[in-house]
């Protein structure tokens, strides 16, 4: 379980964002990020059986300032990555726990410009499918809707009055789940972000089949 000492380590992190009062509370981050991570461990292994995991990443509390505004040096929350198996497998899971800001989120982030437009011509050739689970009631009940930026309008080379334009706009393809922190502290906290992670499934196999394949629905694996 995440625990409210978590929680409120955050906060304090959060007032106290420097170097001297982070030094000064390096046993105390260094119990909560144990937990953490623990927790992160055992979502992993959780992960492992729905899905085909690469590996997780847990990322450090130390921020990279060197190319940022915001110069406070370490991040408010704790957070971990999980990449599904390439080439196959395709899409990435994140977990991200932060006081009133907790949340979990799945799909492409930055799909590079080959990714990019095979979606975009996928829905561009038929957008039945990916309308059908976005619209299914268990995706509907925990993520609501696909989220991610998008143009503003069509991309070079796709008709602007597209039925399917609203989704071949789109730059990145993500479900999204919050959480407050009630249910962070829950003790079923666990078991619930992973049945959200086994409900984004529908929309990652749809995707993987997509990038694996050409627009004849050939493969283009080995």
């Amino acid at each position: 379980m995440i625990t409210k000492p978590v929680l409120d380590f955050l906060v304090e992190l959060t007032k106290n964002n420097n170097r001297e009062w982070f030094t000064e509370h390096k046993k105390t981050f260094q119990a909560n990020d144990a937990l953490a991570k623990s927790f992160f461990n055992e979502v992993y292994a959780g992960m492992q059986k729905m899905d085909s995991i690469d590996k997780m990443q847990v990322l450090r509390i130390y921020r990279d300032v060197r190319f940022s505004k915001d110069k406070t040096p370490y991040k408010n929350y704790f957070s971990a990555w999980f990449p599904r198996t390439k080439p196959a497998f395709r899409g990435s899971y994140y977990l991200h726990l932060q006081p009133g800001e907790s949340f979990i989120e799945g799909g492409f982030w930055e799909p590079n410009a080959a990714d990019l437009m095979r979606i975009r011509k996928e829905f561009e050739l038929d957008d039945s499918e990916i309308r059908n689970i976005i619209a299914a009631s268990e995706f509907k009940k925990y993520f609501g809707e696909l989220q991610g930026e998008g143009l503003k309008t069509a991309p070079k080379g796709f008709d602007k009055d597209h039925p399917a334009i609203d989704l071949i706009r789109k730059k990145q393809f993500l479900v999204v789940r919050k959480f407050t922190d009630k249910e962070v502290l829950d003790k079923n906290f666990k078991d619930e972000m992973l049945a959200s992670f086994a409900a984004m499934r529908p929309f990652f196999d749809y995707m993987s089949d997509v990038l694996t394949t050409n627009l004849n629905g050939e493969s283009l694996l080995e």
